[in-house]
């Protein structure tokens, strides 16, 4: 892999991604702003509208027929939580000109522009969105929002993230609010997504077998060109600091439930950014594998837990255990979950345990070039924290831990939030 990055325009950063690995190219938009109340659901809706119709593909039939006649590439788009920011993001995977039976066509360029406009020319009526597409989404986020409990574990999870950033932003859902919908109108939407694409950060990745060329196709762009430079509107990742006197938050909520979620949020307790190495260790031995602590104590051994495992929010150094259990063992799981964290603290685990850890990180740092949209998501992060590390770097950070940089770690990690939804 060859990466190299260029400011188009202050605030605009064009990302190539140059390898000979696969058989298509893949082209992303990442627009990041503040995530904040005030916003949060207008940032959903517009995610949404812009893969209804742009300018010159007013609807999705006509965006799906122009994606087959570039030999089936594929669109998406989506909408993203990361940190204290809102990420929406759009993509197009067509193959590489190199395997086109005719070569005068140039699918790149035309993958380029088709997405160059879907982001940045939408589909307008009467100086706004069109109404009809706008209350359709709207209506379609109001369904996902209310759905949010269907799926149980994710909603536990969302749940206790809500509790431990209550009033702030990463306490926010990134869908938005049921209650701010009906005050969005199509005109002041429009108004604020040509406000959100002249200050939010523009960060625009191409993978695959690239040409030297393709960076004046974007600068050329008239939809480039029509965008200024700016200082972006967005929050760097850092460690936070954390309230070490803070007593624990327990919330219990009920619902229609067969399954009691059980969700614990720990604080990690450092402000180094070498150390989140160090964590990531440590979280793959008490929950994080098949091999850890959670899984093989509380769920295999104790058969406390249908689902036990954990998980580490490096943007804001927290980790969430999660557990499926019957509603009547609450008592006892966590209970067994405190011993796991405490066994932690007190060295209670092998070299083995380390190694099998290590290796289990390592094969995962090995595979993030293996598939386009992981790797463009590595180095989005990257990024966004503004820090460059090399899978190479990577890898040499993880092999030099030992076990007491992971005692370390368990030293200073505290509950926070433990969330339980029981029936």
């Amino acid at each position: 892999m060859k990466y190299q990055e260029n400011e188009i325009k202050q605030g605009i950063k064009l990302h190539l991604i140059k390898t000979e690995k696969f058989k298509t190219n893949l082209m992303a938009i990442f627009l990041t702003t503040e995530l904040n109340r005030q916003n949060v659901t207008k940032n959903a809706l517009i995610s949404s509208l812009l893969r209804r119709g742009s300018k010159n593909m007013p609807e999705q039939e006509e965006i799906s027929k122009q994606m087959e006649e570039m030999y089936g590439a594929g669109f998406d788009c989506g909408l993203d939580k990361i940190g204290d920011n809102q990420v929406l993001k759009f993509y197009i995977e067509s193959v590489n000109d190199n395997y086109l039976p005719n070569q005068e066509e140039n699918i790149l360029k035309q993958s380029i522009e088709k997405l160059l406009e879907i982001a940045f020319n939408p589909y307008t009526q009467n100086g706004g969105f069109k109404e009809e597409y706008l209350e359709q989404e709207k209506s379609n986020i109001k369904q996902r929002i209310e759905g949010k409990i269907d799926n149980k574990a994710r909603y536990a999870q969302d749940r206790c993230v809500e509790e431990m950033y209550k009033n702030k932003p990463f306490g926010l859902y990134k869908f938005g609010y049921i209650e701010d919908l009906d005050k969005i109108n199509a005109q002041e939407l429009y108004e604020y997504y040509k406000n959100l694409i002249q200050n939010c950060k523009i960060d625009i990745f191409i993978s695959g077998n690239i040409e030297e060329k393709t960076k004046k196709i974007i600068e050329e762009n008239e939809n480039i060109i029509k965008l200024q430079s700016r200082i972006p509107k967005y929050n760097i990742p850092k460690l936070e600091e954390k309230d070490m006197l803070k007593a624990e938050n327990i919330v219990t909520e009920s619902k229609e439930v067969s399954q009691g979620k059980l969700v614990v949020g720990l604080d990690i307790l450092i402000n180094d950014e070498k150390l989140k190495y160090d964590t990531l260790i440590y979280n793959s031995i008490l929950g994080g594998s098949a091999n850890s602590k959670m899984f093989q104590n509380v769920r295999e051994k104790a058969h406390l837990a249908y689902v036990a495992s954990s998980s580490y929010l490096r943007h804001k150094n927290n980790i969430f255990i999660n557990c499926g259990i019957e509603i009547a063992n609450y008592e006892k799981a966590l209970e067994l979950i405190k011993k796991q964290i405490e066994d932690m603290k007190n060295g209670n685990f092998t070299d083995e345990d380390i190694e099998n850890s290590k290796k289990g990180i390592i094969a995962t740092i090995k595979a993030i070039d293996d598939e386009q949209d992981t790797e463009i998501m590595y180095c989005f992060g990257q990024e966004l924290a503004k820090a460059k590390v090399s899978l190479e770097e990577y890898i040499k950070q993880i092999e030099r831990i030992e076990k007491q940089d992971i005692i370390n770690i368990a030293k200073n990690i505290k509950i926070n939030t433990i969330y339980f939804l029981k029936d």
